[in-house]
């Protein structure tokens, strides 16, 4: 099936380079001119009330020119001495003013260096240490989550993620908006900017070393170009995709995805079924909704489980992860549990119900 769009979004990732980087979270900090402007008002400070200290000692100080220190000399003597320039022409002569160069003047010339030189140094070496944080993210990013689209579908995967478990520092998202990878960014996220149906872009995301992928973007025919590429980098990744429409839920299937949901037919069901049973469709919301209320969750099978029957289990079972195969609860199949089968149990939320995600691939049709 070819979906429309799908030969221009081709050729345009072919014939258009995108610029893509790397932004990992940090802490919010001022705009670096306004640090640049600030840093230059306590320097002007510094400077004036250097001015002032002269000036209020003038009598103590000679000009090689005539013999007088105005408010002017002052300035001029400030803002020599501050700059360690020093031409020499204005010098302290009385005791208290060389006490007041020594006491005061001079740790107000370091203060100022500190303040013009410190402001440079600053911006040289902000380059290099964010190469070096970059460095050793890459290093150290192993089995982690990317996900593909930061809109509302892609967030609320995010946070269902991270309910189960899953550090901030573990996601990384990509997305072709920069406003969207600012507020990953802004969340705690690592973020990468850029066109994910690029391999260089899901390269710069690691994505070839990540644990799962998940793809919400905006279109279903960009979704299948992302999966295809991102199946290729890594054939072991688990790969959840969104789409919109039903009909391109098997083609996404073909193209390497694990798992495809399908967002508007979810939503339309869940919707009917709250039409006939608002109950029951505030308890489906519940159960979808990880961290509070109920959660649905998948976790292995313990020693003192084996051999007993569902019914017997403490959890309420819904299926049954056998091999490759889900079985349901009533599945005469199922007889006594096995250690390395896997359960999906309905529990309470709690802080202690965190359930780290399974490593392994769906199961296929």
């Amino acid at each position: 099936m070819k979906l429309p769009g799908q030969d221009a979004i081709a050729r345009q990732a072919d014939e258009h380079f995108v610029t893509h980087k790397v932004k990992l979270p940090r802490k919010l900090v001022e705009h670096p001119f306004r640090q640049v402007a600030k840093r230059l008002s306590i320097a002007l400070v510094v400077l004036v009330v250097t001015a002032f200290i002269v000036y209020a000692d003038h009598d103590g100080y000679t000009d090689n020119s005539d013999g007088s220190v105005d408010l002017l000399d002052s300035f001029y003597y400030a803002t020599v001495t501050l700059s360690t320039t020093g031409y020499g022409d204005i010098t302290p002569v009385s005791d208290a003013a060389r006490l007041t160069n020594i006491f005061v003047i001079t740790p107000l010339r370091v203060l100022f260096l500190i303040i013009l030189v410190g402001t440079t140094l600053e911006a040289l070496t902000e380059r290099t240490r964010e190469e070096w944080r970059l460095n050793r993210w890459r290093s150290a990013l192993r089995d982690h989550t990317v996900v593909v689209g930061f809109g509302t579908k892609g967030r609320s995967a995010i946070q269902t993620v991270c309910a189960t478990g899953l550090r901030k520092d573990q996601v990384v998202v990509v997305d072709p908006s920069g406003k969207a990878i600012e507020a990953a960014t802004a969340h705690g996220y690592a973020g990468v900017v850029g066109d994910a149906t690029r391999s260089d872009v899901l390269n710069r995301a690691e994505a070839y070393r990540a644990k799962q992928i998940i793809i919400a973007t905006q279109r279903d025919d960009t979704a299948v170009l992302v999966t295809l590429t991102a199946r290729q980098l890594n054939r072991g990744a688990k790969i959840v995709v969104a789409v919109r429409e039903e009909e391109n839920a098997p083609l996404l299937k073909q193209s390497g995805a694990d798992a495809v949901i399908t967002s508007a037919s979810a939503a339309g069901r869940l919707l009917g079924l709250s039409v006939l049973s608002p109950a029951a469709g505030m308890v489906m919301e519940d159960l979808i909704s990880q961290g509070s209320g109920l959660d649905l969750i998948e976790r292995p099978v313990i020693k003192a489980e084996a051999g007993k029957k569902l019914r017997e289990v403490d959890d309420l079972v819904v299926s049954v992860i056998r091999g490759h195969r889900v079985l349901g609860y009533d599945d005469p199949a199922v007889g006594g549990l096995e250690l390395t089968d896997r359960l999906i149990t309905i529990v309470r939320a709690t802080p202690g119900t965190h359930v780290t995600p399974d490593a392994r691939p769906f199961p296929r049709d």
